[in-house]
């Protein structure tokens, strides 16, 4: 025990597979671009800046491996680096454009030095490696990396295809332990994904523990006695860490949370939408599609119906009230969660902070300074302690911890399965169904391969991973009412795209012909996990 309540914070940060085998970069790698130069980079320099100071900051942080294989990815880092460059020579024009005006020539300037302090901190500071930043934090016990899904695959609609799920999780397994050298304690279910079944796969992987949604957890069998407040485990004695509603609720909720602050940046409003065509000749796509330039200069809050400048002074200044107010409201949760537990119980009380890495940086600009401030303030109370999850369960007795079978559950809209499942993207099922059955019968049917058969088996893994992603489904989903025409189009044409390229190599080991050249194609084009072995697929 530490004798004082403990804020545990755990970050997921993943994007889609949206890597572009051209010259130039597209509209589809613009959030990872963005997830680099607004979340990643700063919250590494959120963690510099309190090593400096010595503030005993502790954070866990899930980075998927298809949002690894980005950051590792030399086309991808060269994408990412022409379009800060284009960012930079965009901020250098728009400094032009503004110098008659004030307000918008100090904001153009804002935005112009972050670019440029970001391009240096990518590549010098950070040597164009985030992950080995990452693994270098973790080794001093600042941070904790959770393993997550190969590619985001929302498992329990496979769990009568258990092949899937042992090949999420050995796929996903192997790409850790090479990135990071070291085995992961946890394990993040994509989209917080639980089914009562998937409890016997964390036993076998020996993952120590994984997140659950609150829900997944209040409606266990039977109810915990703490709530949220005090790990559990399954019957296979892999602990349970519960995602704290109000905690997540005070980030992510669209209506409610912290973010909607009237002073702080709209993100959805670029200057991209208000300039002529000739002056964001940078950002424009191939067909005259207006790409985001990262400068937004105005604010979500209106004043008599008129949109108002950004005033990043005056959104630092209630991004650091709000993280007082929602530090207050962590320890007093805290406070009266541990004065029900010292009655009949030796442990210390836990607020799990669960939230999606992009809204405290991408989503929310102040994010960073958020997290940041909580973390230099929290340091100042007595009462609690900030760990990360392994540190938590190392610091109490797993044998007071309940077991439970939690609900099947997901973080998704309504907590089940309608954000990726409903009229608008059911079709696909069948054909991921099918297509995996084939891919379990190619790895049963070729079991010793090499050469262009063993290439083709393992281009045929790959592909079926990115078929199963979660993020196809979310995103060509009617109830994803924030995802524009043009990223459903996106969407569908990649799944399909997997499902077909899977389809073309099976026919072709069936036919016995092999095109050598479609085959080195659609390894340069979709190159994630380079040492996968089709063999994850065998049934066991």
């Amino acid at each position: 025990m530490t004798g004082k309540n403990v804020i545990t914070i755990v970050l997921n940060a993943h994007l889609p597979f949206a890597r572009k085998d051209s010259a130039d970069f597209s509209f589809e790698e613009i959030p990872f671009f963005a997830t680099i130069s607004e979340t990643l980079l700063p919250l590494l320099e959120v963690f510099d800046r309190l090593e400096v100071d010595r503030i005993p900051f502790r954070l866990a942080l899930a980075v998927s491996p298809v949002l690894c294989h980005l950051l590792t990815d030399e086309l991808s880092i060269n994408h990412y680096l022409d379009y800060v460059d284009r960012q930079i020579a965009f901020g250098a024009e728009e400094l032009e454009r503004t110098k008659n005006d004030p307000a918008m020539y100090n904001l153009a300037k804002y935005y112009y030095d972050n670019a440029i302090e970001r391009r240096i901190n990518f590549t010098e500071r950070y040597q164009k490696n985030i992950p080995r930043v990452l693994a270098r934090y973790q080794k001093k016990g600042r941070i904790e990396l959770l393993a997550s899904t190969a590619t985001n695959c929302f498992l329990p609609f496979y769990m009568d295809h258990l092949e899937v799920i042992r090949a999420q999780i050995e796929t996903a397994l192997t790409s850790y332990k090479k990135l990071f050298k070291t085995k992961p304690e946890g394990l993040w279910l994509s989209e917080l994904g639980y089914h009562p079944r998937l409890s016997a796969y964390l036993d076998i992987y020996n993952f120590r523990y994984t997140v659950i949604d609150t829900h997944s957890a209040l409606l266990a069998n039977p109810p915990p006695k703490y709530g949220s407040f005090f790990p559990l485990k399954t019957k296979h004695d892999t602990c349970l860490l519960v995602k704290d509603f109000y905690a997540y609720r005070d980030i992510m909720d669209r209506e409610q949370g912290i973010p909607v602050e009237g002073s702080f940046r709209d993100f959805f409003h670029d200057a991209a939408d208000d300039l002529p065509l000739e002056s964001i000749k940078l950002f424009l796509g191939e067909d005259g599609t207006r790409l985001s330039t990262g400068y937004k200069y105005f604010s979500i809050g209106e004043v008599e119906g008129r949109r108002q400048l950004y005033d990043p002074a005056l959104a630092a200044e209630n991004a650091r009230n709000h993280a007082k107010v929602f530090l207050e409201r962590r320890i007093s949760a805290l406070n009266r969660a541990a004065s029900l537990m010292r009655k009949d119980l030796r442990g210390d009380a836990v607020n799990l902070c669960a939230w999606n890495a992009d809204f405290l940086g991408r989503f929310w600009h102040e994010g960073p300074l958020f997290l940041e401030t909580v973390f230099r303030i929290g340091c100042q109370k007595k009462e609690i302690k900030f760990m990360t999850p392994s540190e938590y369960l190392n610091s109490q007795e797993e044998s007071s911890f309940q077991v439970i079978k939690p609900e099947y559950s997901s973080s998704g809209f309504n907590g089940y399965a309608e954000s990726w499942v409903d009229a608008s993207n059911d079709i696909f099922y069948r054909h991921l169904f099918h297509a995996a059955e084939r891919m379990a019968e190619l790895a049963e049917r070729f079991k010793n391969e090499t050469g262009i058969k063993e290439r083709a088996l393992n281009q045929a893994a790959r592909e079926i991973l990115l078929a199963l992603s979660s993020d196809w489904q979310r995103l060509i989903s009617a109830q994803n009412n924030i995802s524009l025409p043009k990223w459903k189009n996106f969407a569908k044409n990649e799944l399909e795209a997997h499902l077909k390229n899977f389809t073309t190599i099976y026919e072709a080991l069936g036919s016995n012909y092999l095109s050598t050249r479609f085959l080195t194609d659609i390894e340069h084009r979709n190159n994630i996990f380079p040492d996968i072995n089709y063999g994850v697929f065998r049934r066991k």
